[in-house]
């Protein structure tokens, strides 16, 4: 069988410095799709992190559900195996330009982030069945490590959820992500 497209690589800088779009290489035919979700040679091309990961994730997560907004001294990479999903991405980091600035990207099987360190990210499944979101992060996490964290629903981050959630809505919204300060409170403190 023969390929009948070739995506080659693609990183796209954002607003924010570090975070970066990413296309990994991907051969696609009648058969199929073959996706790459990391290629150190690849990421060492556009002077990401060649790793080692440290961990892994998957997670199912139900249409219409965020979660996040969380940022830890970890680099991460992130897409969705399978479903759609909205991502959101704010610079918490001292000092950076970009600090309190915010970024959405569609993610969809291709597509990836690479969030640096200090940024926040979350997600909403935005399909009609469960996106599958996986991220690989270059530090295991540990139960209270330092971490900060945004409430997902705050309207100073000028981000208009695709599927609207109340703030009390706990099917759709973690009762920790909820507890989470506005911005303006997690970027003073």
């Amino acid at each position: 069988m023969r390929t009948t497209s070739s995506i080659p690589l693609r990183a796209e800088p954002t607003a924010i410095p570090g975070l970066l779009m990413l296309t990994m290489r991907q051969a696609v035919d009648a058969r199929g799709t073959v996706r790459e979700f990391f290629r150190a040679s690849a990421l060492a091309e556009i002077g990401g992190p060649a790793g080692p990961w440290q961990q892994i994730t998957l997670t199912s997560t139900a249409p219409g559900v965020i979660r996040g907004l969380h940022g830890e001294q970890v680099t991460k990479l992130v897409t969705v195996a399978s479903g759609t999903a909205f991502g959101v991405y704010v610079d918490a980091r001292p000092g950076s330009v970009a600090r309190g600035k915010v970024v959405t990207v569609e993610l969809r099987p291709g597509t990836q982030v690479l969030v640096p360190p200090g940024v926040c990210s979350g997600l909403q499944a935005t399909g009609g069945e469960a996106a599958e979101y996986l991220y690989a992060a270059d530090r295991e996490w540990q139960p209270g490590q330092p971490h900060i964290g945004v409430h997902p629903l705050d309207p100073a981050l000028g981000v208009s959820w695709p599927i609207p959630v109340a703030a009390d809505d706990t099917t759709r919204l973690s009762v920790r992500d909820a507890a989470q300060p506005t911005l303006a409170e997690a970027l003073a403190g």
